[in-house]
C-alpha cells in the first residue's frame, strides 16, 4: 500500500513539473520589446541592461526581467566571444563534409567532440552525413586532419576564402 502511494505521489509531482515548465515556456512571448532586446544582445552580448533600456524605452530592471525569462525558457542560450582564427595561428578555415561508411557514423559522432580543429559540426540530410567547420594551422595540418577522418568515411574539403555573412542576427520574420 505504501509503495503504491509513493508511486502515485511521484507521478503527481512529475505531472506538476511538466505542467509548470510547459506554462513557463508559454509565458514568455517574443513580443516587439523582446525582439528589440534580442537584437541588441545579438549585436553586443555584453551590452548593459541600462543601455538596452535607454534604446528601447524600458527600465534596466524590466530589461533584466525579460532577459532572465528568455534565458529560463531557452530563447537566449548563452553569450559568446568572437575570436579571430587567423590571429590565434589558425590560418586555414575549411568546411569538410563526411559521408560515413556503413557502421562508422556512431563511432565518428563519439570521437568528433575530441577534435580541437572542429568549431562547428552538424549532422545533415543528403548524400553526406556530416558538415564540419574547422580551423587549421596550414595545409599540412589539413592533410593530417583528413587522414584522421578517412577511416570513418569519404570526405570533401572546401577552403573558406572569406566570410560573406557570419553570425547574422536572428530577426523577427513573417515567413
Amino acid at each position: 500500500m505504501d509503495f503504491v502511494f509513493i508511486i502515485k505521489s511521484i507521478f503527481v509531482i512529475l505531472l506538476y513539473i511538466i505542467k509548470y515548465f510547459g506554462r513557463m515556456a508559454s509565458n514568455v512571448k517574443i513580443d516587439d520589446l523582446n525582439w528589440k532586446i534580442l537584437k541588441c544582445l545579438q549585436q553586443n552580448g555584453r551590452e548593459s541592461f541600462a543601455n538596452i533600456g535607454r534604446e528601447i524605452g524600458l527600465t534596466p530592471p524590466a530589461v533584466a526581467e525579460r532577459v532572465k525569462k528568455m534565458e529560463d525558457v531557452g530563447i537566449l542560450q548563452g553569450y559568446n566571444a568572437k575570436v579571430s582564427h587567423s590571429l590565434t595561428g589558425h590560418h586555414l578555415k575549411a568546411i569538410i563534409t563526411l559521408r560515413a561508411f556503413m557502421g562508422k557514423l556512431k563511432p565518428f559522432l563519439s570521437i568528433v567532440t575530441t577534435y580541437k580543429e572542429v568549431i562547428n559540426c552538424y549532422r545533415i540530410t543528403g548524400n553526406e552525413n556530416i558538415v564540419m567547420e574547422v580551423v587549421l594551422k596550414d595545409q599540412f595540418h589539413l592533410e593530417k586532419f583528413i587522414d584522421k577522418l578517412i577511416k570513418y568515411g569519404e570526405t570533401r574539403t572546401h577552403i573558406i576564402l572569406s566570410n560573406v555573412i557570419s553570425n547574422a542576427p536572428i530577426e523577427r520574420g513573417d515567413f
